[in-house]
């Protein structure tokens, strides 16, 4: 298929955007342009997040890079058609092969505008889709997040987040790991080392250029420290507005992998790469905001938590599983889900827990906010953030009280909470059913997503792993 993907100079011509259809007004926009003609440069780099969190994007000419600033541009729908290896979705019904594959309209959002540091400094921008009529894009991941926090605007709330990542680090190029054929990836340190400066000097190139590159880029890293395992670190990106944090999120991911090939470093952020070893979290930490004040802190409360922040929560341990395949959303993201290796494998919160899969940390006014330890480095940040604050906002709207009391080591207390289901295909057949996930993400989405991880188990069911040979090969 990819053979007769169109080159973007041959694109068809994009239907005509709304009014301010880049985010800023009219005269913002072309601000932003002329700043750019200024500068002297010839060409930008554009994105947009597939369903997998994947960021596919080209550069475009700054000619055509004027247009799209007053129309849009044509992307090929096929970004949310096919998988994370580009083979296309045989069970889904927004685009398809029965539809043709024709061009979307795209939208920059000129207000994600940054440089990057480690490709000439080339201006960089994020997208989004909208349908023809300018309304969003029912499944564009961005578009989702925005209807959430739409929602979360006319209940009076502003939603701010901070995510952090661990993930594992190999001394792997694409070329290397073909080779491999996915087995043996070496590590670029050995042994469990949390918190080294040993380790961060072993690699002290490429941990300086993660800290300091990302920073230029406009996606600041409040810390950078080695974790427990072979290779893995952990990141935690400044906190901010929902969607600007999103955004930080997914371009990390990929700038990270960006940084460490000039390293002939690979970073992985698959949930759990191996048995040995802690699986990797994306831990996303959150806050509501009327704009003045973070409505989360009560200085009257025994636990400085607002009886807002109590409803939000109970929200979260209500109907996050309901939403599970937004932050577990791969085959592989449920074998993370192990007892003793730090991932929470149950609804559970506590208090300054990190057992538990909604940590309260009430301290400041400033603060205070409830970090959910539930998903895996492999989420879709746009995805996962909409799922946490929708959920909380679920309970913030009919008024939830919390019912379970803290637990306070791993699970204690927690003997009566089911645990978490251990694949993919159970919580995306719960996911397709709930009413809650129709509600606050729309039924085109559900529907879609839901057939996008129906066909990523499919493909699961169909494979012979290594495991089965090892097991049954000869002696069976």
């Amino acid at each position: 298929m990819a053979n007769d993907t169109p080159a973007s100079n041959h694109e068809s011509p994009p239907p005509a955007a709304p009014a301010a259809a880049t985010g800023l007004p009219h005269e913002e926009a072309r601000g932003v342009l002329e700043g750019l003609l200024k500068h002297g440069d010839k060409k930008v780099k554009v994105a947009v997040s597939d369903i997998d969190g994947i960021l596919r994007g080209k550069y475009l000419h700054i000619d055509k890079f004027a247009g799209a600033i007053d129309s849009g541009f044509g992307f090929c729908d096929v970004v949310f058609g096919w998988d994370a290896h580009d083979q296309c979705y045989d069970n889904t019904s927004v685009t398809g092969w029965h539809h043709g594959f024709p061009d979307a309209l795209a939208r920059l959002d000129l207000r994600t505008q940054r440089r990057v540091p480690w490709d000439h400094n080339v201006p960089f921008f994020l997208g989004e889709f909208v349908s023809n009529d300018g309304s969003p894009y029912p499944v564009c991941p961005r578009q989702v997040l925005k209807r959430v926090l739409k929602r979360a605007e006319k209940l009076g709330f502003s939603a701010m987040c901070g995510h952090e990542y661990e993930w594992f680090n190999f001394t792997e190029t694409p070329q290397s790991w073909a080779e491999k054929r996915g087995v043996g990836p070496q590590p670029i340190t050995p042994g469990m080392f949390g918190y080294s400066l040993l380790r961060m000097g072993d690699q002290r190139e490429f941990f300086n250029a993660l800290m300091d590159e990302m920073g230029a880029f406009g996606v600041p890293i409040e810390g950078l420290h080695t974790e427990t395992g072979p290779g893995v670190y952990e990141a935690a990106i400044a906190f901010g507005g929902a969607l600007e944090a999103a955004d930080r999120a997914i371009l990390f991911k990929t700038g990270a992998k960006e940084i460490g090939k000039r390293f002939g470093v690979m970073p992985s952020f698959m949930a759990k790469w191996s048995a040995q070893y802690p699986g990797c979290s994306g831990h996303i930490h959150q806050s509501l905001s009327d704009g003045k004040r973070n409505l989360f802190y009560d200085a009257n409360s025994p636990r400085a938590m607002s009886p807002l922040f109590e409803s939000y929560l109970a929200g979260q341990l209500q109907a996050l599983m309901e939403f599970a395949p937004m932050f577990w959303p791969t085959i592989n993201s449920y074998k993370r889900l192990v007892d003793g290796f730090w991932a929470p494998v149950k609804p559970t919160w506590g208090m300054d827990n990190r057992t538990a899969s909604f940590r309260v940390i009430a301290g400041s006014p400033k603060s205070t906010r409830l970090e959910t330890r539930c998903p895996g480095a492999d989420m879709n940040a746009y995805l996962a953030t909409a799922a946490v604050i929708a959920a909380g906002l679920h309970g913030v709207e009919k008024g939830l009280k919390l019912t379970t009391p803290p637990i306070t080591g791993t699970n204690q207390g927690a003997d009566d909470i089911p645990r978490a289901p251990r694949t993919l295909i159970e919580t995306t057949r719960i996911f397709k059913g709930s009413d809650l996930a129709r509600d606050w993400f729309g039924d085109a989405f559900v529907d879609h997503f839901a057939a996008t991880r129906e066909w990523e188990w499919r493909q699961w069911q169909d494979a012979v792993t290594d495991w089965e040979l090892k097991r049954y090969f000869e002696i069976i």
